[in-house]
């Protein structure tokens, strides 16, 4: 157990360097080949990158704060602070996605293009930099999110993908200008907003879910309503509730037993549907078990 925790230490620390660092140099490279490049689109694809900077010292932060152990304040653990942590990704890159596609509407709405520079070449490299870059980001961090089953660095790893798929549409975007239509470079600033408002409303409903005792779904419950009848004793399944606690999912289930087993029977029988649940279930954190007397 403590190898494991502190090879995921070093995985999530290992995830954050890497995200912050990557963006941190990756945004500098866009500021700088939008402002000499004179793309309206790449400084946006930018400002995008430099929020994924933020974005990973917030997940960072979420997932520790998540995995401290439970203590006399919070006896059901710190899961929520992951959830928490989501939600403010989720509003980072909303915040983002307007500011970008509110400067590139009152430009397109101007009706006056003449003003618009033509983009250099600089930009379309700075975009086929990001494009790859952004994907090889985005395959990593979700790789050792799931091996961590870390909503708040699949959220990020999804960061890093919705990145790409902008700078995507800055290539496009100035590489339309550069063909005589200049008015495209502010169009894939619009097009990028869209992308990053889809990604953010996403994220905060996924978040909100976790955070609201939201049910497992019903093939999930079915699942473990198969393997509890198939227990010894279990004569039927008189209650089962599933819900969402950060990552991890809580289950309360009530059993019916033969109402002549004794205490000690009864008290096995719960035992051994708890430990199979949680034993079948690695996202099951707690299972609580109530027996009734078959019949009633």
């Amino acid at each position: 157990m403590y190898e494991s925790a502190a090879q995921n230490k070093k995985i999530i620390n290992r995830l954050s360097f890497i995200g912050i660092i990557g963006n941190f140099v990756l945004s500098a490279f866009k500021f700088f080949s939008g402002i000499y490049g004179k793309s309206g689109a790449m400084i946006s694809d930018a400002v995008h990158s430099m929020s994924d900077v933020i974005a990973t010292f917030i997940a960072f932060i979420g997932v520790k704060l998540a995995q401290q152990s439970a203590d006399p304040e919070h006896p059901y653990g710190h899961e929520r602070f992951e959830c928490v942590a989501t939600f403010l990704l989720g509003l980072i890159l909303g915040g983002t996605g307007i500011k970008i596609g509110w400067g590139a509407v009152k430009t397109i709405f101007s009706g006056d293009y003449s003003h618009i520079p033509v983009p250099t070449f600089l930009p379309l490299i700075a975009a086929v930099v990001s494009i790859i870059s952004k994907e090889a980001m985005f395959q990593y961090t979700m790789y050792y999110a799931k091996k961590l089953d870390s909503e708040a660095f699949k959220a990020d790893a999804w960061h890093h993908r919705s990145d790409a798929f902008s700078s995507a549409g800055s290539f496009l975007g100035i590489g339309a200008a550069k063909l005589g239509f200049p008015v495209m470079d502010s169009i894939a600033s619009l097009v990028i907003c869209v992308f990053i408002l889809k990604l953010a409303v996403e994220i905060i409903l996924d978040s909100l879910k976790k955070m609201l005792d939201t049910s497992c779904g019903k093939e999930f419950e079915e699942e473990i309503s198969d393997l509890i009848l198939k227990k010894p004793g279990v004569m039927g399944i008189d209650l089962l509730n599933t819900r969402m606690f950060g990552n991890k999912v809580y289950v309360d289930v009530e059993i019916s037993v033969d109402r002549n087993s004794t205490l000690l029977i009864a008290h096995k029988i719960a035992e051994d549907v708890h430990d199979a649940i949680e034993n079948n279930f690695p996202s099951v954190k707690h299972v609580m078990v109530h027996v009734n007397p078959d019949g009633e």
